[in-house]
């Protein structure tokens, strides 16, 4: 059961895990073991994910879900299998809890009085800055 709050946890059942052998630099190790992991859930269909929280998976991280409404997580930054497995677990987790709250609606707001005034007073002194390098031939 992976956890990621009080609300939401999936169940393992839903996890495909698949290891293949990692590249890189190991010596012997590489061509024995097969230490590279790569994690599969259905997104569109897990029904561990609430509605909303999915919506917003689905359009956050829409290029990285496959054709077949799954999200392909891989792992290889250690030597051993298991640390690979969870380093994928952790990923998953990270990108459900980013999504988890909706973002903040932005209110609109207008520039103050002042900010315009010095705003029009920079432009000015920019404007005769340059104006001051022109070349003039009288």
């Amino acid at each position: 059961m992976l956890q990621i709050t009080t609300h939401i946890a999936i169940p393992d059942e839903e996890l495909r895990l698949s290891f293949a052998r990692s590249g890189g630099p190991g010596g012997q190790n590489v061509n024995k073991v097969s230490s590279k992991a790569t994690l599969r859930w259905a997104v569109q269909t897990s029904p561990s994910l609430p509605d909303d929280v999915r919506q917003r998976f689905l359009t956050t991280y829409a290029s990285r879900i496959t054709n077949d409404g799954e999200i392909l997580i891989v792992s290889q930054e250690s030597r051993d299998q298991p640390k690979n497995i969870e380093i994928c677990r952790t990923k998953l987790r990270d990108m459900i809890l980013a999504v988890v709250r909706p973002p903040k609606k932005r209110h609109k707001t207008k520039p103050t009085k002042g900010s315009k005034v010095r705003r029009l007073n920079d432009k000015k002194s920019r404007s005769q800055v340059k104006e001051g390098r022109r070349f003039r031939a009288d």
